[in-house]
């Protein structure tokens, strides 16, 4: 029997390098099931630890997910009520925002005009906050297809956790039950529940620091820009400048210029306060990822599957990276992007094996 004929290494590289450029091209194209998967995938991680606990009291399998899927539906549904509840008390009180935004404009351009800058035809009546809500409810997803969106991603999350126990027994089958392997896995598997927690609990903090500040300062829908801050901090380095901006913006239209300095100070305040040692605080282990493929992962992912990709980018890379870390063949992609050290147990980065500090992932 002749022998069966056997590729090249580099022409199994390039195979599979344009099946995953094929891959991405169409990403975008089932972006509503990625997505559904990917929120289900992250939410299953933040529970799961929950759920091993109820089971190691003595709970069924059942029970423990039910527990745990019936307090999930209850957080989701009453967060999805504030944000509703807090967006409609701000529609109906535009007319008074639209006064308060013609007066600092006029403030604005009795300044200017005292310094002899000339402002035109502009008036600040030009500016119509009414229009820009009207583009906001317009492009906004409706209650409908909200509710089944929820609906698909909590049936999901529901299966996931129910398969989650019997992963582990699969992944010795497919290993052949190497001991390194499936141990690697496990370690993988362990930091990305770790940076999922951490971060959802450092965000917590975050989005209610800040909504209190903002509801004892007295600035309109404190709550909304809460759960804003909350929800964007996911994504690194510029979320929590996109959930301060509409508080800064609300805060200058009721107190002028010292209530928007005022709000960023806070800002700058608990950025510090809450990145640092209070994330250091809920962090068992470093979360150390280049800056690089940080901002990368934000942009491919926002990208793909728009905001929702942007809000889980790291989670999403580091799935994809656990993968990759997995394959003996493709391992050596995570040693150029400098992020192996990740899964392999040594938390130094080679930076800091140098003595440089390498700055960890927000």
């Amino acid at each position: 029997m002749a022998d069966t004929p056997v590729l090249p290494r580099s022409a199994i590289t390039l195979l599979v390098l344009t099946a995953v450029v094929f891959l991405i091209t169409g990403i975008p194209e089932i972006a509503y099931i990625i997505t559904i998967v990917a929120v289900s995938m992250i939410l299953a991680m933040i529970a799961y630890p929950a759920m091993k606990a109820l089971r190691s009291r003595g709970l069924p399998e059942i029970a423990a997910v039910g527990v745990v899927t019936v307090i999930a539906c209850l957080a989701v549904l009453l967060l999805c009520y504030l944000v509703l509840f807090s967006f409609e008390n701000l529609i109906s009180a535009l007319p008074l925002y639209q006064r308060e935004l013609t007066a600092r404009l006029s403030e604005i351009l009795a300044v200017l005009d005292r310094f002899g800058i000339e402002t035109g035809s502009f008036s600040p009546s030009s500016v119509n906050l009414q229009a820009f809500a009207g583009f906001l409810s317009s492009s906004a997803i409706g209650i409908a297809d909200l509710l089944l969106y929820l609906f698909f991603i909590a049936v999901t999350t529901i299966f996931m956790l129910l398969e989650a126990p019997r992963m582990p027994e699969r992944i010795r089958r497919v290993t052949g039950n190497r001991h390194e392997s499936v141990e690697a896995f496990s370690r993988m598997s362990r930091f990305l529940i770790d940076f999922v927690i951490v971060r959802t609990e450092a965000n917590l903090v975050h989005g209610f620091l800040f909504g209190t500040f903002l509801w004892v300062m007295g600035v309109h829908a404190a709550v909304l820009w809460g759960l804003l801050t909350f929800l964007l901090s996911y994504i690194p380095y510029i979320g929590l400048l996109v959930a301060a901006l509409p508080a800064i913006f609300f805060a200058w239209l009721q107190f002028g210029v010292w209530g928007g300095v005022a709000v960023i100070a806070a800002v700058i305040v608990l950025n510090a306060l809450v990145e640092n040692p209070i994330f250091a605080h809920f962090a068992s282990r470093r979360f150390d990822i280049p800056a690089l493929v940080v901002i990368l992962s934000v942009i491919f992912w926002g990208w793909a599957l728009g905001v929702a990709g942007m809000i889980f980018a790291v989670p999403l890379t580091l799935i994809v990276l656990m993968i990759i870390q997995f394959s003996e063949d493709w391992a050596w992609v995570n040693t150029i992007l400098g992020v192996d050290h990740l899964f392999t147990g040594d938390q130094t980065r080679p930076a800091e094996k140098k003595g440089v500090e390498a700055p960890p992932v927000k």
